[in-house]
């Protein structure tokens, strides 16, 4: 994701107060908005660092471990996703926080332009990239469980490598098209980060925003189609003479962590890319445009609502694919002990009454035979 504007309010003189590296302008409204403290960025970045190093740290002992062979491409996906996102982070949350505690305008920063273009160009790579690994993961879950056989055949940790690998570069290149004069990266409100610009009905954006949601789609059609599958087979089971509780409790989770990616997926990115698809589509910079001129409308936080909501996906990312999975799977086995236990002390009680019956009734025959 590498999405990191987390200040509401700009540096002194920043943006609003003072050029930026794609306009001149001495709006001055953002010096009153509401500060947000630099520890919220911060916490953000160390929050999701942290958890994407864990959540390598435990791909990395899994995937050594013997008998995950056939589980050794979803967990690449899963290390390749949790890189991607601390990537983002450490190169974008940097400048953010620096741009901020600087008090200096981006212009004063970044003269040249140069330092905005690299962070248009960090975000789009790290925010793309998520997107297609993701629909490459619920591919993978979609050919594993709806056709084994040509997945145990045609599948390797190769294979993902070399597919990880093709999405890298697509992400890059198509992060580069600005360089060449295809679209462009300008400084957004409030004046601490750059993104795609979206004025004049840029296709650079449409482009961005379509790929977004077509991921997004692709994502969620293939974990309704693992869904499916796998309800169907859990009643299969069900039906049969053993219906396997351990199966039963993996389709469970697994069912659980499904549904909460698509949920995670499109809660973060949906609100982004359909406002980029309506800018583009009204060919204007959307409802902040002229925000470096004159005082910016309380419509300028929308976009910047939208772009907070998609930096929190890199943060979920490791808790939804690996942590909560492992939380989850610890807490069935719990429950299932304990209920279990419960049962297993329910059915020696009732034995236990039976029998103090059994012996209860001989006695009284043993006295009236007498």
């Amino acid at each position: 994701s590498g999405m990191s504007p987390w200040q509401q309010r700009p540096p002194n003189g920043s943006a609003a107060g003072g050029p930026g590296p794609r306009g001149n302008g001495t709006g001055r409204a953002a010096e009153r908005g509401s500060a947000v403290s630099v520890a919220i960025p911060l916490t953000m970045m160390l929050t999701g660092v942290a958890g994407n190093a864990l959540a390598m740290l435990l791909v990395s002992r899994s995937y050594r471990a013997k008998g995950s062979r056939r589980k050794r491409s979803f967990l690449l996906c899963i290390g390749s996703l949790a890189l991607t996102d601390m990537l983002g982070q450490l190169l974008t949350s940097p400048i953010v926080i620096s741009v901020y505690l600087s008090g200096r305008p981006w212009a004063a920063m970044d003269p040249s332009g140069r330092l905005c273009d690299f962070f248009g160009f960090s975000m789009t790579v790290f925010g793309l990239c998520p997107l297609l690994i993701a629909s490459a993961m619920a591919v993978e879950r979609a050919l594993a469980i709806r056709a084994p056989h040509w997945y145990a055949s045609h599948m390797s940790p190769r294979a993902t490598e070399r597919g990880l690998a093709a999405i890298w570069a697509a992400g890059v290149a198509f992060a580069l098209l600005p360089l060449a004069g295809l679209g462009r990266y300008a400084l957004q409100w409030p004046g601490t980060w750059c993104f795609i610009s979206t004025a004049g009905g840029s296709a650079f954006a449409a482009a961005f925003a379509a790929l977004g949601l077509l991921s997004l789609v692709v994502t969620g059609a293939c974990n309704l189609a693992t869904i499916e599958a796998l309800v169907s087979r859990c009643r299969a089971k069900a039906g049969a003479a053993q219906p396997g509780s351990r199966w039963g409790r993996i389709a469970t989770e697994t069912l659980l962590q499904l549904l909460g990616i698509m949920c995670v997926l499109s809660a973060c990115w949906a609100p982004l890319l359909v406002t980029m698809l309506r800018m583009v589509s009204e060919h204007t910079a959307g409802p902040c445009r002229g925000w470096q001129r004159w005082e910016p409308r309380r419509e300028c936080n929308l976009p910047l609502t939208a772009v907070r909501l998609a930096s929190l996906n890199q943060i979920l990312d490791p808790w939804v694919y690996l942590l909560l999975r492992r939380i989850l799977l610890r807490k069935c086995r719990q429950a299932a002990s304990a209920v279990s236990r419960c049962s297993n002390a329910a059915e020696c009680r009732d034995r236990d009454r039976d029998r103090d019956r059994a012996l209860t009734l001989s006695q009284e025959i043993r006295r009236t035979a007498a």
